[in-house]
């Protein structure tokens, strides 16, 4: 049986998602490790995206093979007893042997939040990135806009990408001050590996007048990565949806997603 869970974690003590050497802590290992309590045999999962060590996530989703017989409910319950705080299982459903958690993937969709004031907050340690310049988001949503497209990405590239091809289809993006801080939010066929941090680098650069408005559509145009500046913090992503065929009958995306909190609303 073929078996798909969604999962959310802080990542912020783990050395990213792919297991390595069983003395680093990784989610991949350490949620094959709790699975394997569960399923009473060795677990190997695929995940839709593998993220870098400080990548967030409240809707990864991934799969595995197993002869047990055992309730949706129970994947997730005792799933969730043989993990720590950090990583938790919020579903589980039972796919069939076509659905592939990173192939069958139609989108995912990440979001990146800027701590934007003039002292570093306790508070958001490692779980926004922090800019003590102002960043004018208006700026940054404009520049943006030159991105959105099937465009070669190789300038928002990491040079230890392995993807086939630097060609991706980038749906929306959006930028928007909230509270103290700027939010982030693109959404994409796929990404390349650092594709979102170095895309919010250049717009960070932008809002805050270092560069021009333009400076994102010569980037890309260029495809090189050398021209792309600085590659924002890995604390400030957040992987909050991977969306799928209707007809693998999913539980849909998490309808809340972590943001700063303004005097008149309440969290995202």
């Amino acid at each position: 049986m073929r078996v798909a869970l969604g999962v959310q974690y802080d990542g912020s003590a783990f050395r990213g998602w792919q297991a390595q050497r069983p003395e680093l802590r990784t989610l991949q290992g350490v949620l094959q490790r709790a699975l394997a309590q569960v399923a009473d045999h060795p677990v190997g999962l695929i995940c839709a995206g593998r993220t870098d060590a400080g990548v967030h996530a409240l809707g990864q989703v991934v799969h595995f093979e197993t002869d047990a017989i055992r309730s949706n409910r129970a994947w997730v319950l005792g799933g969730n007893a043989n993990l720590p705080s950090d990583l938790s299982l919020s579903w589980a459903c039972a796919v069939p042997e076509d659905f592939h958690a990173r192939f069958s993937a139609q989108a995912r969709r990440y979001r990146y939040l800027i701590f934007n004031q003039a002292h570093r907050s306790a508070l958001w340690r490692g779980r926004a990135a922090w800019c003590h310049r102002p960043l004018d988001a208006g700026r940054m949503w404009a520049a943006g806009q030159s991105l959105i497209g099937e465009h070669d990405f190789s300038s928002f590239r990491a040079a230890e990408c392995q993807a086939r091809h630097p060609r991706r289809d980038l749906r929306e993006l959006t930028v928007r001050r909230q509270g103290d801080g700027v939010v982030l939010e693109v959404e994409a066929n796929a990404f390349l590996h650092h594709m979102v941090r170095n895309i919010a680098g250049v717009l960070m650069a932008i809002g805050a007048g270092e560069r021009p408005v333009e400076w994102a559509r010569e980037v890309l145009e260029q495809r090189d990565r050398t021209q792309a500046g600085v590659t924002a913090p890995a604390e400030g992503l957040y992987l909050l949806a991977v969306r799928y065929p209707p007809r693998f009958g999913l539980p849909p995306p998490p309808a809340t997603a972590p943001g700063f909190v303004t005097s008149s609303e309440e969290p995202d």
